[in-house]
């Protein structure tokens, strides 16, 4: 049985925290005097209405009138996400600074979802506010619409579990403290402090405020939207550079790690990690192989090669899509190379897209044991993470993720072929839109002109963005005829 009641008040609850938020972003064009103040307080006021009729029709809801399932959770997830980019984008098409509602979805898509495709041609002519806006709606989106609110929640009398389930990233979801609210604001907690530390070394690098409160804002998002139209580098800074590498790779992290670092100073505890071993692992390998070829095959001397190596395996890995020059330009080699990084994704349970590193490792750790299989038919070979075995249910779990992961980026890749899109750019498109990278590889360069995409190709993209974001399956699912059947 689906509880719509409940559904309705959550997602009222949701729609009132977004309005309540844009409200605030109203500030920032009053204080610059500029003219997107308008834009900010019509889609407040249309999302609180929108959020108060639906509060209306959940008003019957009580705390027992049963308990709140798993198939409720998945949808108050799936519908938040697309409700808050519709609201989200009234903004950018109140203000008519992007005057198409599909260009102003797919935008908005992109900053909720970290995945940092944009449609502007000139990103650096938007007004200070829709750049904060923009800006907001990755870090918000960073650990998830619904996370944010698994503190309020509660209070309604709903199942945090369920939403945090459906929402959770990654194939395990560990947990800090018995109740998933308080976990959450832990969680929180470190995220701020990440994007503050992050913002105030920027601003020693030498970045304005404002540049500098919007660039954290995306790097602790690993979401990669920039203030600027050539991203860090029109800052043409080593510093700026090595200060975003840092903290995106920090970003990439489980934040339960970080939790235990930061506030328990449990350092063993991320040493031992053994997701976290594979993330440096496919760091260090990938960042000496681009590194070692852009010193043989460019002017680059061996700063220069590692430095831009490091930058930009950094921002592929972790999704973030940051870059300080286009590598489009380097050889075909690294094209391949950066195009394998892009599958890959950094730790679950961090703000990152793409498969992770988690997933990675169980999947070739259960391919070796197949192999050895052969050779010993009777030996039982458990795969392993922490000192755990990994449960069977879990492995087959990861196994179907990897396989609906590849066939949505090939059927991705002959959609944009059959609108009329290059062969290598249509495959670029697809895995960029499915692991939130935001970066591509084409003929065009690593970012490609979104805007000149068919309108059936920014919807089509946008569906691949939320399927991606959210784990594949809490989408799927929901689109699935057995889903809503009454048993």
């Amino acid at each position: 049985m689906i509880h719509f009641r409940i559904i309705h008040r959550i997602l009222g609850v949701l729609l009132l925290i977004e309005s309540g938020i844009m409200m605030a972003c109203a500030l920032i064009p009053l204080f610059y005097g500029e003219d997107d103040l308008f834009g900010f307080i019509m889609a407040s006021l249309m999302s609180a209405c929108c959020g108060m009729a639906l509060l209306l029709l959940g008003k019957s809801a009580r705390k027992n009138e049963g308990a709140m399932t798993r198939r409720d959770g998945y949808i108050v997830v799936a519908v938040s996400w697309v409700l808050f980019s519709v609201f989200g984008s009234l903004p950018y098409f109140i203000s008519k600074y992007i005057p198409n509602f599909t260009d102003a979805f797919f935008e908005t898509m992109s900053g909720f979802t970290t995945t940092g495709a944009t449609i502007l041609d000139d990103i650096e002519a938007m007004p200070h506010g829709l750049l904060f806006w923009r800006s907001l709606t990755q870090w918000i989106g960073g650990l998830g619409i619904v996370f944010f609110t698994v503190a309020v929640l509660p209070i309604f009398g709903v199942g945090e579990v369920q939403l945090f389930a459906a929402e959770a990233i990654g194939p395990t979801h560990g947990k800090l403290h018995p109740r998933i609210s308080v976990s959450g604001r832990w969680i929180i907690t470190v995220y701020i402090l990440i994007t503050v530390l992050c913002a105030i070394c920027l601003r020693f690098c030498g970045m304005g405020i404002f540049d500098s409160i919007n660039h954290a804002l995306c790097t602790a998002a690993t979401g990669g939207f920039s203030t600027k139209n050539a991203s860090i580098a029109y800052f043409n800074s080593h510093a700026v550079e090595y200060v975003i590498t840092f903290f995106m790779f920090l970003s990439g992290i489980n934040y339960g790690l970080l939790f235990f670092v930061v506030f328990q100073g449990k350092i063993h505890k991320l040493i031992e990690d053994t997701q976290f071993k594979w993330y440096l692992l496919f760091l260090g390998i990938f960042t000496l192989i681009v590194g070692v070829s852009l010193f043989i095959s460019t002017p680059y001397n061996g700063a220069e090669s590692l430095r831009n190596a490091l930058f930009h395996v950094t921002a592929i890995i972790t999704t973030t899509g940051f870059t300080s020059t286009d590598y489009t330009l380097w050889p075909p080699f690294i094209w391949m190379i950066l195009g394998l990084c892009m599958y890959l994704g950094a730790c679950a349970g961090s703000t990152t897209g793409g498969m992770k590193s988690i997933r990675i490792a169980i999947l070739l750790k259960s391919m070796r044991n197949e192999f050895n299989r052969i050779l010993h038919p009777n030996a039982i070979l458990p795969v392993r993470a922490n000192g755990k075995v990994i449960p069977t249910s879990t492995r087959q779990s990861v196994l179907t993720f990897s396989i609906f992961f590849f066939a949505l980026v090939f059927a991705g890749w002959f959609f944009y072929l059959a609108i009329g899109i290059d062969i290598a750019e249509a495959y670029g498109i697809s895995l960029s839109c499915l692991s939130n990278i935001g970066l591509t590889i084409g003929y065009h360069g690593c970012n490609i002109p979104w805007d000149d995409m068919p309108t059936i190709g920014k919807w089509f993209s946008t569906f691949l963005m939320l399927v991606g974001r959210l784990e594949v399956f809490s989408v799927l699912l929901v689109l699935t005829p057995s889903f809503w059947k009454r048993r």
